[in-house]
């Protein structure tokens, strides 16, 4: 027996992400405090600083336009940004809704819409509920993991458009003031996502059980569409926000700095409110979604599996939640790691940016094995047993904990290497760097060469990370280490929100007018945000490769499936086939940008044609038609790469079966993860970078690379532009891609079983 109480766990979860909720919400009423109006004379300080005057400038300047202007820039992209979600949210809309009645139908249709009981799967001694009530909580489930998911995307982006121009204010008392406040808004998302997640599932399943009772194998089938949910609705968010920003980055970019010489976020560019709104719906709310998706995913593969396991079959609630303690700990842990950024320790240079933000992860990670190791204790009995392909298989907690902290200390390893690749502060940048002295054929070799090399070490971590865990709790120990790796999920979201806000807060201070020296803060606020946003890519395309390998075994546990063997031709085909997948929709999505960024180039080097004094800085630029097209092209093409993910597991499970569907998953993890997605983001990370360094100048290597708009600086520009789709659209997308296809699967397995295969049974 465990030492925790049923009573005191069904307390404990709902607190923690209560306790997750406030905090955030304590947060957010701290950056509140900074005004985006200006002081009125003599108005009173405070000790803490928040009620100095914002209108004060280092240099003793008095400016209250600043502040106006700030305040104008602010409400423009926040405009944007709500404008397209709103718009990208009622195409989804239609989506849910359809998709909802397929899963209704297709699960429905198992027992032929039958309303009577039947013999459970794994217990034959036991009566189950009717299909058709599983499908209509399957339903249910899944339209609460996409609410949840558009939900905190939603907040997550208004909370950045709220924090932008606030950062750039501070920026004028200290680097130390802009750096809190951004962290603080990115706390904000990062502890509603991770406590919104937990109790709206935490919930469903309390209420799912009063009408499944005893029948846990029907709630935690049912509770699977929550994953499914989460899942689709962050396709749509990273496809469709990753087309935004990347189109209107490339398109102020190329014209802007390639061929006009103008600098980055110059407010001439007419593409500048768009590039500035594409930071908030990509890198904000489709990072959420995903993360969300990641974190809902692993929970259910971990609840079905336990829901066969001596767990479900003795009705130990508070085993069955062992998952969600796991999360609830987090929050917890996370909660005290975020103090140390903004409270214990105060930044009062710009060098000790980036170690402050590494340090997070550290503490983090060191924390939560605590945890994790008390969790393990208090939670789960000395012995159990864990269902493994029709068998059951003894397992202590101890190696539980094992299995949780192989994936936590994963995720930090392929983190740090990624942070290696990418950072212009180690050798790889910097040779791809040095390699724009002979034009940007040179600097793209370097950059796909170090992209695949950068696969090596993390794919390692995760193969040993896949073979201890399996060994010591076959697919249930492959679930919690992805549970491991995402456990720390509030402190990796708030890290990854605050680049977005500081990037943000840069463009702001361009556009407003402010001093070089502001403008140098929040450039080394946002290139320590570009490093620690490279790790939480790191850690989302790890996570995605266990939580897809974990929710792969539910899938093939629940289709019946005892063996999926590579020399059978129907496994081979789906190998082949899911292996190509994740090319025919990074093709999709590197088009989609390539067209949408075709006519923003157009456009923007129309109106520097066509509206007078626009490079002199008397003519005004049209931003509202950028943001248009940017908005229309990003709805428009992000819906057949979603068809393509969506609809694969349904034909090839109706029409080939589950021998050939798990063959299609296989491949696409394999080839999706491997070479496509790590090496993506990586070698886009690393353009960016390298470009970066040469911009800063900071050493005598980078000095003598050339200035601004030099030929070496924009060989640097040409690669980062070739790389932006790689790391902002198809890299990070792929990681839906395949969490979205297994979640899928493991949803419609009823199906498949019972009628899939189509076209092998006619012929």
């Amino acid at each position: 027996m465990a030492i925790l109480s049923d009573v005191a766990t069904e307390v404990l979860i709902p607190i923690a992400a209560i306790i997750g909720i406030g905090f955030s919400i304590a947060q957010w009423v701290l950056v509140a405090r900074v005004k985006l109006a200006p002081s009125q004379p003599g108005a009173s300080r405070s000790k803490d600083g928040y009620g100095d005057s914002l209108i004060e400038e280092e240099e003793g300047l008095n400016d209250h336009n600043v502040v106006a202007k700030c305040a104008e820039i602010q409400n423009a992209i926040a405009e944007g940004a709500t404008s397209f979600l709103f718009t990208e949210y009622q195409y989804v809309g239609v989506f849910m809704s359809i998709f909802a009645v397929v899963i209704f139908l297709f699960l429905g249709s198992v027992e032929g819409f039958s309303t009577k009981t039947h013999p459970c799967t794994y217990s034959k001694d036991k009566e189950c509920k009717p299909a058709l009530f599983n499908a209509l909580f399957s339903t249910v489930s899944f339209l609460l993991g996409a609410i949840t998911s558009v939900v905190s995307g939603f907040l997550g982006m208004k909370i950045a458009t709220y924090a932008n121009a606030r950062t750039t204010l501070e920026a004028r008392k200290g680097v130390g003031k802009a750096f809190i406040t951004a962290f603080r808004s990115g706390a904000v998302m990062g502890f509603l996502l991770a406590s919104n997640g937990l109790l709206v599932l935490y919930i469903a399943i309390n209420l799912f059980k009063m009408y499944y009772g005893d029948d846990w194998e029907g709630l935690f089938e049912s509770i699977t569409g929550y994953g499914l949910g989460g899942s689709s609705m962050a396709l749509f968010g990273r496809v469709g926000g990753g087309i935004y920003t990347k189109a209107a980055d490339v398109g102020a970019d190329l014209v802007g700095k390639v061929e006009r010489n103008i600098p980055e976020d110059d407010p001439r560019n007419p593409a500048v409110i768009a590039d500035n709104v594409g930071d908030n719906v990509g890198d904000i709310a489709g990072m959420g979604s995903d993360l969300f998706g990641s974190y809902a995913e692993s929970s259910c593969a971990a609840l079905v599996v336990a829901s066969i396991s001596s767990f479900g079959i003795n009705h130990d609630f508070t085993g069955m939640c062992y998952p969600l303690l796991v999360s609830s700990m987090g929050i917890i842990v996370c909660l005290i790691t975020t103090l140390f950024a903004t409270d214990f320790f105060e930044i009062k240079a710009v060098k000790e940016i980036e170690p402050s933000l590494k340090k997070q992860l550290i503490i983090s990670t060191a924390l939560m094995t605590i945890g994790i190791a008390l969790v393990s204790w208090l939670a789960l009995p000395y012995k159990f047993t864990i269902f493994n392909f029709g068998e059951q298989k003894e397992v202590t907690n101890w190696g539980l904990f094992l299995c949780v902290s192989i994936g936590l200390w994963a995720g930090l390893i392929i983190g740090y290497v990624t942070e290696y690749y990418t950072s212009n502060a180690y050798s790889p940048v910097q040779d791809v760097a040095d390699a724009c002295r002979t034009g940007a054929a040179t600097n793209v070799i370097f950059g796909l060469a170090l992209g695949y090399k950068s696969v090596i070490i993390p794919i390692f971590a995760i193969a040993l990370g896949i073979y201890v865990s399996f060994t010591i709790a076959a697919m249930y120990g492959i679930a919690v280490a992805a549970l491991g790796m995402l456990s720390t999920i509030a402190t990796g979201l708030s890290i990854d929100a605050y680049g977005p806000i500081s990037d943000n807060a840069g463009g702001i201070a361009e556009m407003a007018g402010m001093s070089h020296r502001i403008r140098e803060r929040t450039d080394a606020l946002d290139a320590a945000g570009n490093t620690t946003a490279a790790i939480g890519k790191g850690f989302a395309i790890g996570s995605a490769a266990l939580v897809s390998l974990a929710l792969f075994g539910a899938f093939v546990s629940r289709a019946g499936v005892k063996v999926v063997d590579v020399l059978s031709p129907k496994v081979i085909i789906g190998l082949i086939v899911g292996a190509m997948l994740p090319y025919w929709f990074s093709a999709m999505t590197m088009k989609s940008v390539g067209s949408a960024a075709l006519k923003m180039v157009e456009e923007v080097r129309r109106q520097f044609n066509t509206i007078p004094g626009l490079m002199e800085g008397t003519g005004k630029p049209d931003y509202a038609n950028c943001v248009k097209i940017s908005t229309d092209a990003s709805i428009k093409q992000m819906i057949p790469p979603g068809a393509l993910v969506m609809l694969t597991p349904l034909i090839v499970g109706t029409l080939f079966g589950v021998q050939t569907l798990s063959g299609v998953l296989a491949g696409a993890l394999v080839s999706g993860v491997q070479q496509v997605a790590i090496s993506a983001s990586n070698t886009g990370g690393a353009w960016d970078n390298a470009k970066k360094y040469i911009e800063a100048g900071a050493s005598e290597h980078a000095r003598s690379l050339g200035p601004k708009g030099s030929d070496c600086h924009k060989a640097a520009v040409i690669g980062d532009t070739i790389g932006d789709p790689l790391k902002d659209t198809s890299g990070p997308s792929l990681n839906i891609l395949i969490k979205l296809m297994a979640v899928e699967s493991l949803v419609f397995a009823p199906f498949f079983a019972t009628h899939g295969g189509i076209l092998f049974k006619l012929f």
